[in-house]
């Protein structure tokens, strides 16, 4: 029986105020923002073992253990803890809510300090550069200057692609998982679809719906049930639910819930509404469908810095296919960045990057491994992990 990680507490700090305002990329400045994280096992005193985590579209910052009162543990728990493939028994592993979430950290349902009032749409539009600049503050205000590894799945992914990207000579390994460097007009269709549907919803209000003691939670719900189709493949639902009817006894066909994946995908929207907001959900979405990093960075910047990568995909997720991956290792391969690609058979789809898959854990387990081993021999020898740092 694997141990676990236990006890753990959300912590936030300010990375950025008045006299230290964050720049974003665009331009634009925020006066203040706040971060919540989360961080699982112990600093070495070379400071050389942190891996950080980077979470997809709707994740936060607690990514493993126990928080008092939950029902369940953190996202990537089967991922992250003692003996598990990010072993905290031997990296020190921190997790943040990204900027323009909803789960502690600065996003557009937060005060705005020019107005005291919600941001709303007056946020300022993001772009996945801004992510990194947060979480590169984070690190700095943790004292830890390099990582051993960065590590997400599918916009974590995408994080991860462009940390390496703009700034290779912090990172020893990247691990980008289920992820895309370019969305397809079909991906950003999809997302279109959820942002119509929050916007039209009429308890929107342009975006002001706090100050209207109202909330989108009809169209929050429906974008939620779109997406959750596009995690799973047809093997999946076909497994999960086939064609059964979620009331045997009903006399007949009507308009609500008649099969078992009307069900499942109600309640997907439905729980959604507790732990999301519906702003959050359309700034990060953008973010997405804008995201093109090999046309602003060049990867030889990578090559020379040494950092190596992993890249894996699943055979069924149609979300973001493997073909999406393979461009990805196309790209640095061709400026001959050390890259190490896996296709893994899963059934589930998109999803399978939170699930508990053993050659998926296995693949992952022996990439950090070897990063690890790397990392002492340089300690021995004096050198430098990550080749010409």
């Amino acid at each position: 029986m694997q141990r676990q990680i236990g006890q753990v507490r959300t912590e936030q700090v300010r990375l950025f105020d008045r006299d230290h305002p964050l720049v974003l990329a665009g331009g634009e400045q925020l006066l203040e923002v706040d971060v919540s994280y989360e961080t699982y096992g112990t600093l070495s005193e070379q400071r050389d073992n942190a891996v950080f985590i980077c979470h997809a579209l709707t994740g936060d910052a607690h990514a493993a253990g126990w928080r008092e009162g939950d029902r369940r543990p953190g996202w990537w728990d089967t991922l992250i803890g003692p003996g598990k493939p990010l072993d905290t028994d031997r990296l020190f592993v921190v997790c943040a809510n990204l900027l323009g979430g909803c789960q502690g950290t600065t996003g557009p349902a937060s005060t705005n300090p020019a107005t005291g009032e919600p941001y709303g749409l007056d946020f300022p539009l993001l772009q996945m550069a801004d992510f990194v600049t947060v979480h590169r503050a984070l690190l700095a205000h943790l004292g830890i200057e390099r990582l051993l590894a960065a590590v997400g799945g599918s916009l974590g992914g995408m994080q991860v692609l462009q940390w390496t990207l703009s700034h290779p000579e912090q990172l020893d390994n990247a691990v980008i998982i289920a992820a895309s460097s370019r969305l397809s007009a079909q991906n950003i269709g999809f997302s279109a679809v959820g942002r119509e549907a929050i916007m039209r919803d009429p308890d929107f209000h342009d975006g002001r719906y706090t100050e209207h003691g109202t909330n989108p939670a009809a169209g929050l719900s429906i974008a939620r049930m779109l997406a959750h189709i596009t995690y799973l493949s047809e093997e999946a639902m076909a497994a999960k639910f086939g064609r059964r009817i979620q009331d045997p006894e009903a006399t007949g066909p009507g308009f609500g819930v008649d099969f078992a994946v009307e069900s499942y995908l109600r309640h997907q929207g439905d729980t959604f509404l507790t732990r999301f907001d519906a702003l959050s959900y359309l700034y990060l979405t953008r973010v997405m469908d804008w995201f093109e990093p090999f046309g602003e960075h060049d990867p030889r910047a990578v090559a020379e810095a040494g950092t190596r990568a992993l890249v894996v995909s699943f055979d069924t997720d149609w979300r973001f296919a493997t073909e999406h991956s393979r461009e990805i290792v196309r790209r640095l391969e061709s400026a001959r960045v050390p890259v190490s690609f896996r296709e893994i058979a899963s059934v589930w789809g998109h999803d399978s990057f939170l699930l508990e898959i053993e050659d998926y854990h296995e693949t992952v387990r022996a990439f950090v491994d070897r990063a690890l081993e790397r990392t002492h021999e340089t300690v021995r020898t004096g050198g430098t992990a990550g080749g010409t740092r």
